[in-house]
Parts: C-alpha cells; structure tokens; sequence
C-alpha cells in the first residue's frame, strides 16, 4: 500500500477559512503554575470552550462543508465513542440535515445526552472502535447517506489542525505542543500544522498508558492493532493508530509519552482548582504529562486541552474521593 498523502499548509489555511465564523477560536491560557513547576512559559488552548464541548467539530464541520449539498442531503452517519458524535451532530445540525451516531454501549451520559441534544439519532454497537465502525457501515448499505469517519481521513485531520494553526499564529515563539493521541487526527493536524509553519518547534503526542497505539505504531514502523484497550481517556482508547494520521506522526511528531489513570486525575483535579477548568480524562492528559515531568520540554509550552465532556456526576465519581 502507497504511503498516505500529507496534507498541507495550503490544505489546512484552507479548512481555516471554510470554519471561520462557525467554530470557536479559542484562545491561548496563561498558565502560571504550571510555569512555576515546569520553569517555563506555560500556555493551555482549551478546546473544552469548543462548540460541543471538543476539538471535533473543526474536523466535522470542514468534512460536511465539502460533501455536495446532495450528498448532505441524505445524511450523515458517524461512529464515535463520543465527542466526534456531537461535533457532527452540531454540524449536520448547522447544516440542516438528518445525523446518525453510533456509540459504545459503555458511553458516558454526558457525550449520548450531548448527542441527543443536538437532535442525532443515537445506536449503541459493543464497546470497540471496530464495533461502532461496523455498525456504521451497515447504517451506511441499508440507509443510505455519507460517512463521517472519526480521524482517519486528510479532510477530517486538516480541520483538526486548525487548532495547531491558531496555535502558531498566537505564539510563533512556541517551543513545545503537547497534544493528545487517540486515532490521531487531532494530533496529525496539530503536528503538522506546528512544523509546517514553525519547523523548530517541538511536538509531543501524549496517550494513556492502557492504549498504546502510537507508541507500538512507532516501534513496529507501521499501524499496529492492539489486542484491548482500557483506562479513563475513554476519547483516547482507539485500538489501532490511522493510517493516515500515522504517516503524518512520522514526519512531523518528536516524541511520544504514555501517562497512567492516576495521574489523569490529578490533572483534572489541577484544572478545576488552579485553572477553572473542567476538562474531561482524555483533555486532561497533556497537563498531567507536564505535572509529573513525563513530557520533556522546552519553552514556552503549549498545552492542548482537547475537550470537556464531563459532567457533574462523572467529575464527583472521578474526583469526590480524593
């Protein structure tokens, strides 16, 4: 199989535009204490303040923008463990047309209700990425309408890099990104929107420790398909890298860091007291690769906080007790 095509800068100013207006520019958070601890300028982009509570709707909202007014027409399918459900949910919203989301049977209440709200049409499918994507699929033969994939495409992975674009933009002395790693489109596009506009920078992937799959992509040379995956980051726990967002952590990632449960909720709970920020699991784990060193940096930093879909009885279960 050829390598995948990279995306580039031409492709990403593009997406800019194409959201520009619809999806929150969010901006850059001084964060002191952490440049105490981290003996460097620290700065947070909270992608939690995004429309649907996460980055996904860059990606979503470029994707349905470029389908033909006909293809909208018929719908859209999306499966997701969450927050891609209700970025394209709000976009097929803005777009006037009919969403079906299918999500794990173990879904938080936060990310189906988020659905829900945003008039999708919600079916549970087993609690792996290949199960919803199947299901999805079956959605697709019997019914019609388009598919919406979560990372693994150049039109989803060049929205997601948006938020990278912005992040050069606002801090064109930014020596670290710290961005989170699930199927990888967001971290593909924030990579290479960062060393396509700031060759020098650093980018750092961050992933919890029960779900690998860059780490083992890196080590094998290709995407490597994990037996299970597990832990808080439920927005992280992809089982196999994509195809496409791989060839982009290739040329444009530094490194990678694996970060715990524990320290998650540390992260969260540093958020919430210090920043004023609720942030869910997966959002939190760049800040908890910085609050216990994991990440080797140099400054300034930035800190993507890539969404914040919790609610108050998730954030009590999670933190109520420490």
């Amino acid at each position: 199989m050829p390598p995948a095509a990279l995306i580039t800068l031409a492709d990403l100013r593009d997406a800019a535009r194409t959201i520009a207006g619809v999806v929150v520019r969010t901006p850059l958070l001084p964060a002191d204490e952490l440049t105490d601890r981290v003996g460097a300028p620290v700065w947070l982009k909270p992608e939690t303040l995004q429309r649907g509570g996460a980055f996904k709707l860059r990606g979503a909202y470029n994707f349905l923008a470029k389908m033909s007014s006909e293809d909208r027409s018929r719908g859209v399918i999306a499966p997701s463990s969450g927050n891609h459900a209700q970025a394209v949910a709000l976009a097929a919203k803005l777009f006037g047309v009919r969403a079906t989301v299918v999500m794990p049977t173990t879904v938080t209440a936060a990310k189906r209700g988020g659905a829900e709200r945003l008039g999708a049409r919600v079916e549970l499918a087993g609690t792996t990425t290949a199960d919803r994507m199947n299901r999805a699929m079956e959605i697709v033969a019997s019914e019609g309408g388009t598919l919406v994939p979560p990372y693994d495409d150049a039109v989803i992975v060049a929205g997601q890099g948006t938020a990278g674009l912005e992040i050069a933009q606002d801090l064109p002395d930014v020596g670290t990104v710290l961005v989170p790693v699930g199927g990888g489109g967001l971290s593909a596009g924030v990579a290479a929107a960062i060393k396509l506009s700031l060759p020098n920078a650093r980018v750092i992937g961050v992933e919890p420790a029960g779900a690998p799959k860059l780490t083992k992509a890196r080590a094998a040379g290709k995407p490597v398909k994990l037996e299970k995956t597990g832990g808080l980051a439920d927005g992280l726990l992809a089982v196999e890298i994509g195809a496409i967002p791989f060839a982009h952590h290739q040329a444009y990632i530094d490194d990678v860091v694996l970060v715990p449960d524990d320290d998650l909720r540390d992260a969260m709970r540093f958020l919430l007291d210090r920043m004023k920020l609720v942030v869910e699991p997966s959002g939190a784990i760049t800040v908890a690769a910085l609050l216990t060193g994991a990440a080797k940096t140099r400054g300034p930093v930035v800190a993507v906080l890539s969404g914040g879909n919790i609610e108050f009885d998730g954030l009590r279960a999670l933190l109520g007790d420490r």
